[in-house]
């Protein structure tokens, strides 16, 4: 048996964190057995899906290596598929067309609502006659079409992740609606069937998703077996959690992936911290991996059944890993986007040499990518601003004759060199009688106006490519009372 796996998302929103997960599962598992990982895009809710949502949820799943085997296949097109299995059901009498209105059904809940019962349709469109039928469709009523549930029946399977899982059909609502209604014949099927239905057309062998579908499952197993198919393999993974046990949400600060991408997140690291929401590597002291590392070891033994607690902390310093080891060409190549978002302009003198070397000077430092834009504004705009602590180190005695003396001594350089700006550094300490710090710190707050920031020397000779430390310098001077 050739494995063969499906991400299903639906193009209402962009590509989700929890999405994205369950791709990332999906994904491991089909390539640990060697196979196929299929994408379809469930769009049958017509209303709210979008183009741009389908756009950027297959961008997302590329941007993360999740690339798929077959598709993308659209529900959309392929109605027709549906049309016929819900007609299917109906010739053999395991579907008939419900009339009731809505005014109908809401008297109902509220009636169980008052009997303190849970909510559920009570069947009583299934044995209608056709005299029956013919009178509603004379009044004008529209139906849906319902699949008939045996309140009796016992759903069990055996899921790879949770184990032995059993439902009644007498906790599934009633008979289940899977196609609204429609004035040109069986309308326009739902979720519940639909996934069966391509379920069965492509082949999936396991289905593997959250596990606030658990519930679905008992139902369209049902309708797998109604539709005379073998139903798959089930894995439900956990939910993703906040780090309070409830479930994620927007209001955690949780976003779609590619606000993950603009928050600064290597798609490497948002991949491996997601394979570890729920899972765990044979080697448990193992947190740094690619997708072909984790396909190789994955299985649903070491899938949890706990929801998996999303960890800002943990994400950022796996994040910080991959930055950290990432070659200079490569993460230059990820930092000049986020530099042009800021509106910082290449001019003459930054260019490709001048950018690695930024980037090396600031790698060690990052954590996000994002991280890069305030770090290396100094070494985009003409001037500084003074922090309170910059403003404060010039105020210090002796810090006029120092930075005149540097300026005096660059004068005499042809060239700026790492040597050449430690040798100034030395004579100026010597010449001036002061300590070294103070010389140290009034040249880094002159050239970048804080106290703070990456090294110094390799931060002089940056700014001196492109002709900025002793405009910096002069302008320091003037500002020293």
């Amino acid at each position: 048996m050739t494995v063969r796996v499906r991400i299903a998302p639906s193009p209402t929103g962009n590509l989700h964190i929890g999405t994205a997960r369950t791709a990332v599962f999906n994904y491991l598992f089909a390539r640990h057995h060697g196979g196929k990982f299929i994408l379809r895009i469930e769009d049958t809710d017509l209303e709210r899906s979008r183009p741009e949502y389908t756009e950027n949820i297959m961008t997302g799943l590329r941007w993360l290596g999740l690339n798929w085997d077959e598709g993308p296949f659209f529900q959309s097109e392929r109605l027709h598929l549906y049309q016929a299995a819900v007609q299917k059901l109906l010739d053999q009498g395991l579907a008939y067309r419900c009339y009731t209105t809505s005014e109908e059904l809401e008297a109902l809940r509220e009636a169980q609502k008052a009997r303190n019962e849970a909510p559920r349709y009570d069947n009583r469109h299934r044995n209608l006659t056709p005299e029956q039928r013919a009178a509603f469709e004379a009044e004008g009523r529209s139906y849906v079409i319902r699949f008939k549930i045996d309140d009796n029946r016992e759903i069990v399977w055996n899921d790879l992740v949770r184990g032995s899982m059993s439902w009644r059909g007498s906790d599934l609502g009633g008979d289940m609606v899977i196609a609204r209604a429609s004035s040109e014949g069986v309308g326009q099927p739902l979720y519940n069937f639909v996934v069966v239905v391509d379920d069965i057309d492509m082949q999936i062998t396991h289905v593997i998703r959250g596990e606030d579908h658990i519930a679905n499952t008992a139902k369209q197993i049902l309708l797998y077996e109604a539709l005379g198919a073998k139903p798959p393999e089930f894995s439900h993974t956990p939910l993703i959690l906040n780090m309070d046990g409830r479930k994620l949400s927007k209001r955690d600060g949780v976003t779609s992936i590619s606000d993950f991408q603009q928050m600064g997140f290597t798609a490497e690291a948002l991949v491996n911290y997601m394979t570890l929401l729920g899972w765990s590597p044979t080697d448990s002291t193992q947190e740094i991996f690619t997708l072909a590392d984790a396909a190789k070891d994955f299985s649903f033994e070491r899938v949890n059944k706990a929801g998996a607690k999303f960890d800002w902390a943990k994400l950022d310093w796996i994040n910080s890993q991959y930055i950290h080891s990432m070659p200079i060409d490569k993460l230059t190549d990820l930092l000049i986007p986020y530099w042009e978002a800021a509106g910082y302009q290449f001019t003459s003198g930054r260019e490709r040499p001048w950018l690695e070397q930024l980037v090396s000077l600031l790698a060690a430092s990052l954590t996000r990518l994002v991280d890069a834009v305030a770090m290396s504004k100094v070494f985009f705009t003409e001037t500084v601003e003074l922090s309170e602590e910059g403003s404060q180190q010039l105020e210090q005695g002796g810090v006029k004759a120092v930075l005149e003396a540097i300026v005096t001594a660059l004068d005499t350089q042809p060239e700026l060199t790492a040597d050449i700006a430690q040798d100034i550094i030395k004579k100026v300490v010597k010449a001036e009688n002061v300590k070294k710090g103070l010389v140290m710190r009034s040249l880094r707050v002159a050239l970048t106006g804080d106290v703070h920031g990456p090294d110094l020397i390799q931060s002089w000779l940056l700014l001196h490519q492109i002709g900025l430390d002793k405009p910096r310098l002069t302008q320091a001077i003037a500002a020293v009372s």
